[in-house]
């Protein structure tokens, strides 16, 4: 994921503010030498660089309250506020149309994602904004880019709107604008041409479309993994466009994060997309306090209950979480809640929007993921009524389910064990919760 390298590094540099009573000019100059550097390593442009680091240093010296508040939690405070103006503040917000759709006109380089990221755009609008969506297809001169965009908008379920690669993409545009406005459509998103190069005649061709359709947004399309070179590409197209907005992609990369810390303070431009996957599912609208509290270390809580609400609905989710705190639940319904957190993304993804948790190795999620995947294959070997009681199995029927597993005994003893004791731990924990009394040392925070 992108910023883990500098949120392991910030981390390290609040634990060592943890350990002074107060800010003073030494230690302070000490911190902001040591982010330099890790914002330098994550490849953000010195420009940038020094501006931040100045800016930190100033607020940080300049309270009044030195005395009386944690150095560490102050300048954590300073830090997440200049990363939230660094990453655009309240200025990531499409600006959606009032009357009429809401035209969104997609710009890039050639072979940057651009048709795909147009049917994922369209595909949130779809689910999670319950908007009425349109796609149309202006790339004239790669036939194929035209036929993928047709592919998508029937796997993502929107409506998709092309007249071939003989008429003027100019002229395909203001079609597609008059049947998103006669059949009234929420938005239209126009999936333009992109070129190896910026040339005069692409250009050309795009300022044409703007001028015709007027849209509401322009949005460049760049890769974090193109570090600097994505802000000159993004400065090229906004000179003569006058971009809105960019959508960032493979954010969940090995990308170091310096384009996305970059951009916005050297275009003006803010990031209103953020790609994190290959999947459909896979972007973000981008919330400049989420990514800085993730940057710090601080999680993202309200991302993970939005990506929880996504995969299960309320009620289901407060019927199984009763059945889990009174300890009464079943093996199938250990799955259930497995495939619902399968659904939610990746282990390691999780762990990083829940404060406090350390990161999760390579080589730790492959662990976990293997133990899931041993857990279901002997789930499902067993009948509906082993799983409900799994009491009841007996050698016998433990080799049987072992056989359809292709696992041993001893593998469904262990998950029979662990299923028991997470039973147990949650019936203690709602006897406790119940009375107000933690026991202590019993591996419960707030031990009374």
């Amino acid at each position: 994921m992108a910023f883990e390298s500098l949120s392991e590094k910030f981390q390290s540099i609040f634990k060592k503010m943890k350990k002074e009573d107060k800010l003073t000019e030494a230690n302070m100059t000490a911190a902001i030498k040591e982010i330099r550097i890790a914002l330098l390593e994550a490849d953000v442009n010195y420009k940038v660089v020094k501006a931040f680091t100045e800016d930190v240093k100033e607020k940080a010296l300049g309270q009044d309250v030195l005395l009386k508040v944690n150095p560490s939690e102050m300048l954590i405070k300073i830090c997440h506020d200049e990363l939230v103006e660094l990453l655009g503040a309240d200025n990531t917000a499409i600006n959606y149309a009032k009357g009429g759709p809401t035209v969104i006109m997609m710009v890039g380089l050639q072979g940057s994602g651009k048709t795909t990221t147009t049917g994922k755009i369209a595909l949130l609008h779809k689910n999670k904004l319950n908007k009425k969506v349109l796609v149309a297809g202006l790339d004239v001169y790669r036939p194929a880019a035209i036929d993928q965009l047709g592919q998508i908008a029937e796997q993502v379920g929107v409506d998709f709107f092309q007249m071939g690669t003989d008429v003027d993409p100019v002229i395909i545009a203001e079609k597609a604008k008059e049947k998103a406005v006669a059949e009234h459509y929420d938005l239209l998103i126009l999936d333009t041409a992109g070129r190896l190069q910026i040339d005069e005649k692409l250009m050309d061709e795009l300022k044409n479309i703007n001028k015709k359709v007027h849209p509401e947004e322009v949005l460049l399309l760049v890769d974090a993994m193109a570090g600097q070179d994505a802000v000159n590409v993004a400065n090229v197209f906004n000179a003569d466009l006058r971009l809105t907005g960019v959508v960032m992609s493979k954010l969940d990369g090995d990308a170091k994060g310096g384009a996305a810390l970059s951009i916005k303070y050297l275009t003006g431009l803010p990031i209103k997309f953020a790609g994190v996957g290959e999947k459909m599912e896979a972007l973000d609208i981008f919330y400049p306090d989420r990514m800085a509290d993730r940057i710090l270390g601080m999680g993202d809580i309200v991302s993970l209950v939005e990506k929880a609400q996504e995969v299960v609905d309320q009620k289901t989710a407060e019927r199984e979480a009763n059945k889990m705190m009174k300890g009464d639940f079943t093996l199938e319904d250990m799955l259930k809640q497995m495939k619902m957190i399968k659904k939610m993304g990746s282990i390691s993804s999780i762990a990083k929007m829940i404060p406090g948790m350390p990161n999760i190795t390579d080589e730790q999620q492959a662990k976990a993921e293997k133990e899931l995947k041993i857990f279901e294959a002997i789930i499902n070997s067993m009948t509906p009524y082993e799983r409900r009681h799994p009491e009841i199995l007996k050698y016998s029927q433990k080799n049987r389910i072992a056989k359809g597993c292709g696992l041993t005994n001893a593998d469904i003893n262990r998950v029979i064990r662990r299923f028991e004791q997470s039973k147990e731990t949650m019936k203690q924990l709602n006897r406790y919760q119940k009375s107000g009394k933690f026991p202590n040392g019993g591996g419960f925070p707030g031990g009374k």
